[in-house]
Protein backbone atom coordinates (compact mmCIF):
# COMPACT_ATOMS: atom_id res chain seq x y z
CA UNK A 1 0.00 0.00 0.00
CA UNK A 2 3.35 2.12 -0.25
CA UNK A 3 1.37 3.81 -3.11
CA UNK A 4 -1.72 5.43 -1.05
CA UNK A 5 -0.33 7.91 0.67
CA UNK A 6 2.00 9.15 -2.61
CA UNK A 7 1.97 12.72 -3.78
CA UNK A 8 -1.44 13.70 -5.71
CA UNK A 9 -0.97 14.94 -9.25
CA UNK A 10 -1.65 18.32 -9.76
CA UNK A 11 -4.08 17.43 -13.28
CA UNK A 12 -7.65 17.46 -12.48
CA UNK A 13 -8.06 16.31 -15.85
CA UNK A 14 -5.66 13.46 -15.48
CA UNK A 15 -7.85 12.20 -12.25
CA UNK A 16 -10.55 12.40 -14.64
CA UNK A 17 -9.68 10.18 -17.50
CA UNK A 18 -6.67 8.02 -15.51
CA UNK A 19 -8.40 6.69 -12.84
CA UNK A 20 -10.11 3.17 -13.53
CA UNK A 21 -10.91 1.08 -10.85
CA UNK A 22 -13.01 -2.29 -11.37
CA UNK A 23 -14.75 -4.14 -8.62
CA UNK A 24 -17.22 -7.14 -8.43
CA UNK A 25 -19.78 -6.51 -6.15
CA UNK A 26 -22.61 -8.78 -7.03
CA UNK A 27 -26.20 -8.07 -5.37
CA UNK A 28 -24.97 -4.45 -4.16
CA UNK A 29 -26.58 -1.28 -5.23
CA UNK A 30 -24.41 1.30 -6.51
CA UNK A 31 -24.99 3.91 -3.65
CA UNK A 32 -23.98 0.78 -0.85
CA UNK A 33 -20.85 -0.70 -2.99
CA UNK A 34 -18.08 1.30 -1.14
CA UNK A 35 -19.97 0.58 2.06
CA UNK A 36 -19.19 -3.05 1.28
CA UNK A 37 -16.31 -2.89 -0.09
CA UNK A 38 -15.14 -1.57 3.18
CA UNK A 39 -17.01 -3.74 5.61
CA UNK A 40 -15.52 -6.42 3.12
CA UNK A 41 -12.56 -5.84 4.17
CA UNK A 42 -12.91 -5.44 7.62
CA UNK A 43 -14.56 -9.09 7.67
CA UNK A 44 -11.37 -10.11 6.13
CA UNK A 45 -9.50 -8.73 8.93
CA UNK A 46 -11.51 -9.54 11.45
CA UNK A 47 -10.97 -13.09 10.93
CA UNK A 48 -7.18 -13.09 9.99
CA UNK A 49 -7.20 -11.50 13.72
CA UNK A 50 -10.08 -13.91 15.11
CA UNK A 51 -11.73 -11.51 16.71
CA UNK A 52 -15.66 -10.28 16.16
CA UNK A 53 -15.92 -8.03 13.56
CA UNK A 54 -16.43 -4.72 14.49
CA UNK A 55 -20.03 -2.26 14.63
CA UNK A 56 -20.58 -0.04 11.77
CA UNK A 57 -21.76 3.11 12.77
CA UNK A 58 -23.51 5.84 10.60
CA UNK A 59 -20.92 7.92 8.84
CA UNK A 60 -21.65 12.21 9.64
CA UNK A 61 -23.66 14.12 6.98
CA UNK A 62 -21.60 16.85 5.46
CA UNK A 63 -23.11 20.58 6.64
CA UNK A 64 -25.18 22.61 5.26
CA UNK A 65 -23.96 24.96 2.08
CA UNK A 66 -24.94 29.00 3.87
CA UNK A 67 -28.25 29.96 2.91
CA UNK A 68 -28.22 32.73 0.07
CA UNK A 69 -28.13 35.83 2.46
CA UNK A 70 -25.14 33.97 3.72
CA UNK A 71 -23.23 33.50 0.65
CA UNK A 72 -24.22 37.29 -1.40
CA UNK A 73 -22.09 40.08 -0.87
CA UNK A 74 -23.37 43.58 -1.11
CA UNK A 75 -22.80 45.48 -4.19
CA UNK A 76 -23.93 49.57 -4.52
CA UNK A 77 -26.33 50.04 -6.56
CA UNK A 78 -25.48 52.47 -9.67
CA UNK A 79 -27.78 54.99 -10.40
CA UNK A 80 -27.27 57.00 -13.85
CA UNK A 81 -30.86 58.71 -15.28
CA UNK A 82 -32.26 57.33 -18.41
CA UNK A 83 -31.07 60.70 -20.27
CA UNK A 84 -27.88 60.19 -19.08
CA UNK A 85 -27.59 56.77 -20.32
CA UNK A 86 -29.05 57.89 -23.48
CA UNK A 87 -26.81 59.88 -24.14
CA UNK A 88 -24.42 56.57 -24.13
CA UNK A 89 -26.39 55.36 -26.65
CA UNK A 90 -24.23 54.85 -28.75
CA UNK A 91 -22.08 52.39 -27.02
CA UNK A 92 -25.56 49.83 -26.99
CA UNK A 93 -26.41 49.73 -23.17
CA UNK A 94 -29.26 51.39 -23.01
CA UNK A 95 -31.29 48.44 -23.89
CA UNK A 96 -29.40 46.15 -22.32
CA UNK A 97 -29.88 48.33 -18.39
CA UNK A 98 -33.51 48.55 -19.66
CA UNK A 99 -34.09 45.19 -19.32
CA UNK A 100 -31.99 45.09 -16.22
CA UNK A 101 -33.95 47.22 -14.50
CA UNK A 102 -37.68 45.86 -15.60
CA UNK A 103 -39.34 43.91 -13.40
CA UNK A 104 -38.02 40.08 -14.86
CA UNK A 105 -34.66 41.62 -14.64
CA UNK A 106 -35.01 42.51 -10.73
CA UNK A 107 -35.97 38.72 -10.10
CA UNK A 108 -33.71 36.76 -12.91
CA UNK A 109 -31.23 34.21 -11.74
CA UNK A 110 -28.23 34.66 -10.82
CA UNK A 111 -26.43 33.32 -13.81
CA UNK A 112 -28.63 35.69 -15.86
CA UNK A 113 -27.24 38.71 -13.62
CA UNK A 114 -23.89 37.33 -14.35
CA UNK A 115 -24.38 37.23 -17.80
CA UNK A 116 -25.65 40.80 -17.60
CA UNK A 117 -22.60 42.62 -15.76
CA UNK A 118 -20.31 40.87 -18.30
CA UNK A 119 -22.03 42.08 -20.73
CA UNK A 120 -22.33 45.90 -19.81
CA UNK A 121 -18.32 45.73 -18.69
CA UNK A 122 -17.58 44.36 -21.95
CA UNK A 123 -19.57 46.94 -23.73
CA UNK A 124 -18.32 49.79 -21.94
CA UNK A 125 -14.44 48.99 -21.99
CA UNK A 126 -14.96 48.54 -26.24
CA UNK A 127 -16.57 52.11 -25.90
CA UNK A 128 -14.29 53.64 -23.80
CA UNK A 129 -11.24 52.38 -26.12
CA UNK A 130 -13.04 52.95 -29.87
CA UNK A 131 -14.46 55.79 -31.56
CA UNK A 132 -17.23 56.44 -29.84
CA UNK A 133 -15.65 57.94 -26.94
CA UNK A 134 -14.04 60.25 -29.50
CA UNK A 135 -17.06 61.98 -30.34
CA UNK A 136 -18.84 62.05 -26.93
CA UNK A 137 -19.58 65.44 -25.06
CA UNK A 138 -16.78 65.90 -22.29
CA UNK A 139 -19.63 65.40 -19.93
CA UNK A 140 -20.53 62.39 -21.35
CA UNK A 141 -16.84 61.05 -21.99
CA UNK A 142 -16.49 61.44 -18.12
CA UNK A 143 -20.02 59.73 -17.35
CA UNK A 144 -18.41 57.04 -19.60
CA UNK A 145 -15.31 56.74 -17.39
CA UNK A 146 -16.54 56.83 -14.22
CA UNK A 147 -19.13 54.03 -15.23
CA UNK A 148 -16.30 51.93 -17.11
CA UNK A 149 -13.89 52.13 -13.93
CA UNK A 150 -17.33 51.37 -11.61
CA UNK A 151 -18.43 48.18 -13.44
CA UNK A 152 -14.90 46.84 -13.63
CA UNK A 153 -14.28 47.48 -9.84
CA UNK A 154 -17.73 45.77 -9.01
CA UNK A 155 -16.92 43.15 -11.28
CA UNK A 156 -15.08 40.56 -8.71
CA UNK A 157 -17.99 41.12 -6.39
CA UNK A 158 -20.59 40.37 -9.40
CA UNK A 159 -18.73 37.47 -10.86
CA UNK A 160 -18.64 35.84 -7.25
CA UNK A 161 -22.82 36.64 -6.54
CA UNK A 162 -23.53 35.36 -10.21
CA UNK A 163 -21.99 32.04 -8.67
CA UNK A 164 -22.41 31.54 -5.17
CA UNK A 165 -25.90 33.33 -5.88
CA UNK A 166 -26.65 30.50 -8.03
CA UNK A 167 -28.62 27.81 -6.33
CA UNK A 168 -27.55 25.31 -8.75
CA UNK A 169 -24.08 25.98 -7.57
CA UNK A 170 -25.03 25.50 -4.31
CA UNK A 171 -27.18 22.46 -4.95
CA UNK A 172 -24.26 20.76 -5.82
CA UNK A 173 -23.48 20.70 -2.57
CA UNK A 174 -25.91 19.10 -0.96
CA UNK A 175 -26.19 16.77 1.89
CA UNK A 176 -29.18 15.20 0.69
CA UNK A 177 -26.54 12.90 -1.31
CA UNK A 178 -25.29 9.38 -1.43
CA UNK A 179 -21.25 7.92 -1.44
CA UNK A 180 -20.00 7.68 -4.51
CA UNK A 181 -19.70 3.71 -6.19
CA UNK A 182 -16.33 2.17 -6.52
CA UNK A 183 -16.10 2.68 -10.29
CA UNK A 184 -17.20 5.89 -10.42
CA UNK A 185 -15.06 8.28 -7.74
CA UNK A 186 -13.57 10.32 -10.56
CA UNK A 187 -15.24 13.62 -11.57
CA UNK A 188 -17.64 12.62 -14.28
CA UNK A 189 -16.99 14.92 -17.49
CA UNK A 190 -19.54 17.15 -17.66
CA UNK A 191 -18.54 18.32 -14.06
CA UNK A 192 -14.76 18.95 -15.32
CA UNK A 193 -15.84 20.61 -18.24
CA UNK A 194 -18.36 22.66 -15.71
CA UNK A 195 -15.62 23.40 -13.53
CA UNK A 196 -12.99 24.29 -16.36
CA UNK A 197 -16.07 26.73 -17.64
CA UNK A 198 -16.31 28.51 -14.53
CA UNK A 199 -12.39 29.08 -13.77
CA UNK A 200 -12.02 30.33 -17.55
CA UNK A 201 -15.42 33.04 -16.95
CA UNK A 202 -14.48 34.33 -13.52
CA UNK A 203 -10.76 35.02 -14.67
CA UNK A 204 -10.71 36.18 -18.63
CA UNK A 205 -11.70 39.44 -17.21
CA UNK A 206 -8.86 40.10 -15.57
CA UNK A 207 -6.11 38.37 -17.73
CA UNK A 208 -5.91 41.14 -20.74
CA UNK A 209 -4.68 37.78 -23.25
CA UNK A 210 -7.44 35.54 -21.99
CA UNK A 211 -10.49 35.08 -24.53
CA UNK A 212 -13.73 35.63 -22.56
CA UNK A 213 -16.00 32.06 -23.26
CA UNK A 214 -19.15 32.77 -24.44
CA UNK A 215 -21.65 33.13 -21.25
CA UNK A 216 -24.40 32.13 -22.94
CA UNK A 217 -22.74 28.62 -22.17
CA UNK A 218 -22.99 29.59 -18.40
CA UNK A 219 -26.76 28.16 -17.16
CA UNK A 220 -26.33 24.90 -19.04
CA UNK A 221 -22.77 24.29 -17.07
CA UNK A 222 -24.63 25.20 -13.53
CA UNK A 223 -27.12 22.48 -14.57
CA UNK A 224 -24.75 20.29 -14.76
CA UNK A 225 -23.45 20.66 -11.43
CA UNK A 226 -26.98 21.16 -10.40
CA UNK A 227 -28.22 17.59 -11.88
CA UNK A 228 -24.74 15.68 -10.55
CA UNK A 229 -24.03 17.15 -7.18
CA UNK A 230 -20.78 15.42 -7.48
CA UNK A 231 -18.67 18.03 -4.70
CA UNK A 232 -21.44 16.63 -2.01
CA UNK A 233 -21.08 13.01 -3.58
CA UNK A 234 -16.96 12.99 -2.96
CA UNK A 235 -17.72 14.43 0.45
CA UNK A 236 -19.65 11.83 1.79
CA UNK A 237 -17.25 9.12 0.53
CA UNK A 238 -14.49 10.55 2.43
CA UNK A 239 -16.64 10.49 5.66
CA UNK A 240 -17.54 6.84 5.04
CA UNK A 241 -14.08 6.25 4.56
CA UNK A 242 -12.74 7.81 7.20
CA UNK A 243 -15.51 6.02 9.31
CA UNK A 244 -14.65 2.56 8.06
CA UNK A 245 -10.88 2.81 8.56
CA UNK A 246 -11.70 4.10 12.22
CA UNK A 247 -13.16 1.01 12.90
CA UNK A 248 -10.58 -0.87 11.53
CA UNK A 249 -8.41 0.57 13.17
CA UNK A 250 -10.02 -0.27 16.51
CA UNK A 251 -10.12 -3.82 15.62
CA UNK A 252 -6.23 -3.81 15.34
CA UNK A 253 -5.91 -1.52 18.06
CA UNK A 254 -7.66 -4.87 19.95
CA UNK A 255 -5.06 -7.13 18.69
CA UNK A 256 -2.13 -4.75 19.39
CA UNK A 257 -3.66 -4.32 22.73
CA UNK A 258 -3.63 -8.25 23.85
CA UNK A 259 0.19 -9.77 24.79
CA UNK A 260 1.17 -12.24 22.11
CA UNK A 261 -1.76 -11.92 19.97
CA UNK A 262 -0.88 -12.46 16.58
CA UNK A 263 -3.26 -13.07 12.98
CA UNK A 264 -3.34 -16.44 11.60
CA UNK A 265 -1.16 -17.57 9.13
CA UNK A 266 1.12 -15.31 7.24
CA UNK A 267 0.16 -11.63 8.08
CA UNK A 268 2.01 -8.53 6.00
CA UNK A 269 1.99 -4.84 6.58
CA UNK A 270 1.13 -3.61 3.13
CA UNK A 271 -2.26 -4.00 1.96
CA UNK A 272 -1.72 -6.77 -1.04
CA UNK A 273 -2.50 -9.71 1.32
CA UNK A 274 -5.57 -10.82 0.13
CA UNK A 275 -8.35 -10.43 -2.80
CA UNK A 276 -10.73 -7.40 -0.16
CA UNK A 277 -7.19 -6.04 1.07
CA UNK A 278 -6.32 -5.36 -2.73
CA UNK A 279 -9.33 -4.00 -3.73
CA UNK A 280 -9.71 -1.66 -0.71
CA UNK A 281 -5.91 -0.31 -1.66
CA UNK A 282 -7.18 0.47 -5.25
CA UNK A 283 -9.85 1.95 -3.69
CA UNK A 284 -8.00 4.01 -1.35
CA UNK A 285 -5.69 5.36 -3.44
CA UNK A 286 -8.20 6.24 -6.51
CA UNK A 287 -10.49 8.19 -3.82
CA UNK A 288 -7.33 10.25 -2.48
CA UNK A 289 -6.75 11.06 -6.22
CA UNK A 290 -10.23 12.42 -6.87
CA UNK A 291 -10.51 13.79 -3.53
CA UNK A 292 -7.27 16.28 -4.06
CA UNK A 293 -7.72 16.68 -7.27
CA UNK A 294 -11.18 17.93 -7.41
CA UNK A 295 -11.24 19.98 -4.12
CA UNK A 296 -7.74 21.88 -5.60
CA UNK A 297 -9.79 22.57 -8.65
CA UNK A 298 -12.46 24.12 -6.61
CA UNK A 299 -10.50 26.80 -4.13
CA UNK A 300 -9.80 29.20 -6.95
CA UNK A 301 -13.12 29.93 -7.26
CA UNK A 302 -14.11 30.35 -3.35
CA UNK A 303 -10.59 32.38 -2.86
CA UNK A 304 -12.10 34.80 -6.05
CA UNK A 305 -12.81 37.54 -3.31
CA UNK A 306 -10.34 38.80 -1.21
CA UNK A 307 -12.95 39.14 1.46
CA UNK A 308 -15.15 36.32 0.75
CA UNK A 309 -18.36 36.19 3.10
CA UNK A 310 -17.37 34.66 6.73
CA UNK A 311 -20.31 31.63 6.22
CA UNK A 312 -18.53 30.14 3.07
CA UNK A 313 -14.93 30.92 4.35
CA UNK A 314 -15.91 29.01 7.61
CA UNK A 315 -17.38 26.01 4.91
CA UNK A 316 -14.55 25.93 3.00
CA UNK A 317 -12.01 25.76 6.01
CA UNK A 318 -14.52 22.80 7.35
CA UNK A 319 -15.25 20.82 4.81
CA UNK A 320 -12.83 21.44 1.48
CA UNK A 321 -9.58 21.85 3.03
CA UNK A 322 -6.71 20.34 1.45
CA UNK A 323 -4.30 21.21 4.87
CA UNK A 324 -7.01 21.65 7.72
CA UNK A 325 -6.62 18.64 9.96
CA UNK A 326 -10.61 18.57 10.83
CA UNK A 327 -11.50 19.13 6.98
CA UNK A 328 -13.16 15.69 5.31
CA UNK A 329 -9.63 14.85 3.24
CA UNK A 330 -7.02 15.41 5.86
CA UNK A 331 -9.12 13.16 8.25
CA UNK A 332 -9.42 10.37 6.00
CA UNK A 333 -5.80 10.76 5.35
CA UNK A 334 -5.26 10.38 8.91
CA UNK A 335 -6.98 7.38 9.12
CA UNK A 336 -5.11 5.74 6.00
CA UNK A 337 -2.08 6.79 7.45
CA UNK A 338 -3.23 5.41 10.79
CA UNK A 339 -4.45 1.85 9.69
CA UNK A 340 -1.00 1.39 7.98
CA UNK A 341 1.17 2.04 10.61
CA UNK A 342 -1.04 -0.34 12.82
CA UNK A 343 -0.72 -3.02 9.98
CA UNK A 344 3.04 -2.54 10.07
CA UNK A 345 3.43 -2.63 14.01
CA UNK A 346 1.30 -5.84 14.63
CA UNK A 347 3.28 -7.73 11.20
CA UNK A 348 6.44 -6.56 13.24
CA UNK A 349 5.38 -8.68 16.62
CA UNK A 350 4.43 -11.38 15.14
Amino acid sequence: MANATRSIPDSLRRVGVGIVLSVSLVGCGGNDASDHLLRDYQRALAERLDLAPPEHAKPRNIGAFPELRERRVNIPETREGMLDIHALRECHITTLVAERNSTLGRVAPASQRWQYELELWRRLESCLSGEVAERLAADDLARLERLTVTKREQLPRAIWNGLFGSEEWAHSFSRVSSALAPEALAPPGEQLAALDYLHELSRAPFEADRPLPSPDRLEDHLQALNDRPYTAELLRTLLLAEQRLTEANALLDRALSTPGHCPTGDFTADLQQTPEARRLAAWLEALDDAAAAWLMGLEPLFASLKAPPDDVEAYRQAWLSRQRNEAPLPRFRQAMQGHLERRHRLASRC
